[in-house]
């Protein structure tokens, strides 16, 4: 099932809401002021189910100019949008606005839904569909499907949900989940009961219960209590999905509409953007340097001064590269796409494409700063190399293999390679004889896999350290080499992703609890041995009552690996202290005696045989003792 995102856009008054509640039954308006103004003030959210079973979230973006920042917010993850125009009033002023945001935003996919069709005679609307297109030309929305609807009759609705669902079936292309996920947040508010909830559109990625994320640029760490889609509660949410999400660890008041759900480390809050700029044809502004800009891009809303780097001045109809130094801190990542409006009056002027989100200050008219900026406008090497280096997600590249892949040499990638890596955006596993090299995003899915098995394998044995390092090798990892395989555990350990005891992996949040049958298990096997002495029970002879025998194998061995118990043999085990007590007195007896034999030692601890010759088996390989021939006969090891 594809998850569809829809959004409206035309004039206020235009019929959006109305029609939105025609095709879902349910009333976006969400504000006693909007229901009372008849108006669309901040984002309404509902959905509807198309007959081939995807589910379509649609987003009423208000209509009113003064309500413009809302509808940016709206925009974002959208995957189509109906443009409505009343069809007795045409294109307005604000419906003109709403193209130029979509436009700058990227939105490709349209329809165009004539509304109020009920109101107007056949010839007036063959006119105003005549006008509207003439409007449409040369804009994203000039091939755009027609569909006359009135929302207060029901015309034209099934014909309006077969085009949504003809162009979301053909033409949508699947949201990419096997990345860093990222949730832009429009709402937040509290429930009683539950606390801090917020909602946003999941742009990439997924979201699992039991996350810990955090909200840039804020750097609080959150935790997922609960998930909800379209108002049914989930284990987790997907890529164009609109949810609602559960957090603890943060109030309402430290979190505002413009804050980005992500990773930890994923993002790094800025001051500065370095931009392509493009100025609308149709705007009556011409923007000077260090010019006053409202600044939209996700769901936030920053003032900001822009700093013109290659041009004098940029106006409509042209671009430029420039710095926009903001007035507030903002998390984003290159080629998230943005609007800025004219400082006053408010009125859309133009947008583009972040291409650098963490840049230094730069000085105007900078020629290794402007080729730079060209270079990674156009796509530069990095890129390419970047894009070739996430296709060997499963099994890492090398630099020698890159290099050929690229047809260049590795000391021409070295540079590039840099960028990468100080960018956050490939690890680096130099080995002997090659440089391995994996993509962020292939690493971050594996490493959510391997983080979801440990959970899984915690829950189903809660006495053991952890999962062996080679089984999630062969799980998750089979294709890397194990050297390289080692390298990349060892680093994540470093970081505290995984935690690592020896050759066992496990959450580094996890210990293994001495809870009360972990307690009443060790203190029966305790007393097992102890009773035991030097007659050794076998481990298959302890009686465990109903204590399962799985729980009993686990805490022996975590009594072994804490030094308090001994394997003596596949069956045989004791505590740590009686063969303590054997040594020594094995190694008193050698010094006055050349020889020690099984029959001597089986006396020396009022034992049987079948349990001494074991206690000499163990004397050998701790190298206390040492065959000298005959079988039963044991001299000092030294």
């Amino acid at each position: 099932m594809k998850n569809i995102i829809i959004g409206t856009a035309g004039h206020i008054d235009h019929g959006k809401t109305t029609l939105i509640k025609a095709l879902t039954g349910r009333n976006t308006d969400r504000w006693e002021e909007e229901q009372r103004r008849g108006i669309t003030i901040d984002l309404g959210f509902t959905y509807f189910d198309l007959k081939s079973g995807d589910r379509v979230g649609i987003i009423d973006v208000p209509g009113h100019e003064k309500f413009i920042n809302n509808m940016v917010a709206g925009v974002v993850g959208m995957d189509l949008v109906m443009l409505v125009v009343a069809a007795d009033e045409g294109i307005m002023p604000q419906t003109r606005e709403h193209m130029d945001i979509l436009g700058i935003l990227g939105i490709e996919k349209s329809i165009l839904v004539l509304n109020k069709c009920d109101l107007v005679d056949e010839e007036w609307l063959e006119l105003v569909e005549e006008e509207v297109q003439d409007e449409l030309k040369g804009t994203f929305l000039e091939n755009a499907p027609v569909v006359k609807v009135s929302a207060a009759t029901g015309q034209g609705l099934d014909e309006l949900k077969d085009t949504i669902e003809r162009l979301t079936r053909d033409e949508l292309e699947e949201k990419d989940i096997q990345t860093i996920p990222r949730l832009p947040i429009d709402r937040v508010f509290t429930l009683s009961g539950f606390g801090t909830i917020i909602t946003g559109t999941l742009i990439s990625g997924k979201i699992t219960k039991e996350d810990v994320l955090e909200m840039y640029p804020i750097g609080k760490e959150c935790k997922i209590r609960s998930i909800q889609v379209h108002g049914q509660s989930q284990d987790v949410c997907y890529a164009g999905q609109r949810v609602a999400i559960n957090l603890s660890n943060v109030k309402k008041k430290e979190i505002k509409r413009g804050c980005v759900l992500a990773p930890k480390n994923s993002m790094k809050n800025t001051e500065l953007l370095d931009v392509k700029l493009n100025v609308l044809d149709s705007s009556m502004r011409i923007v000077t340097n260090h010019e006053r800009l409202h600044f939209y891009t996700g769901t936030s809303e920053i003032l900001c001064r822009a700093v013109l780097l290659d041009k004098e001045e940029i106006g409509p109809g042209e671009s430029g590269l420039v710095q926009l130094r903001l007035e507030e801190e903002i998390a984003l990542k290159r080629g998230d796409k943005f609007v800025v409006r004219f400082y006053s009056p408010l009125e859309t002027i133009g947008g583009g494409v972040v291409l650098e989100p963490n840049p230094k200050r730069k000085k105007r008219f900078d020629e290794t700063s402007i080729e730079e900026l060209q270079r990674k406008e156009s796509g530069s090497l990095a890129d390419v190399m970047e894009l070739n280096i996430k296709e060997h997600g499963e099994t890492m590249v090398t630099l020698t293999e890159l290099a050929k892949i690229m047809a260049h040499s590795p000391e021409e990638l070295t540079e590039y390679l840099d960028e990468l890596k100080t960018a956050g955006t490939v690890y680096e596993f130099p080995m002997k004889k090659d440089v391995y090299l994996w993509h962020r995003d292939s690493e971050f899915a594996v490493r959510q896999k391997i983080l979801e098995k440990l959970g899984d394998y915690h829950k189903l044995h809660p006495y053991r350290y952890g999962m062996k390092k080679a089984e999630i090798h062969n799980t998750f990892l089979k294709k890397v080499k194990p050297i390289v395989f080692d390298a990349y555990v060892e680093r994540m350990a470093e970081e505290g992703v995984y935690g690592r005891r020896e050759e066992y992996l496990y959450l580094p949040e996890f210990t293994v609890p001495r809870d009360e049958l972990f307690l009443k298990t060790e203190k029966l096997l305790t007393e097992a041995f102890t009773g035991a002495s030097y007659d050794f029970v076998r481990f298959s002879e302890i009686e465990l009552g109903k204590i399962p025998k799985e729980t009993a194998e686990d805490v022996v061995l975590m009594m072994i690996d804490e030094g308090r118990v001994i394997r003596i043999n596949e069956e045989m085990f004791t505590l740590a202290s009686l063969m303590e007590q054997a040594k020594e007195k094995i190694t008193g007896h050698l010094k006055t005696e050349p020889v020690i034999t099984i029959a001597q030692v089986r006396d020396m601890f009022s034992t049987s045989r079948k349990s001494a010759k074991p206690i000499l088996e163990y004397m050998d390989s701790i190298k206390v003792t040492k065959k000298t021939g005959a079988e039963s006969e044991r001299v000092s090891y030294l």
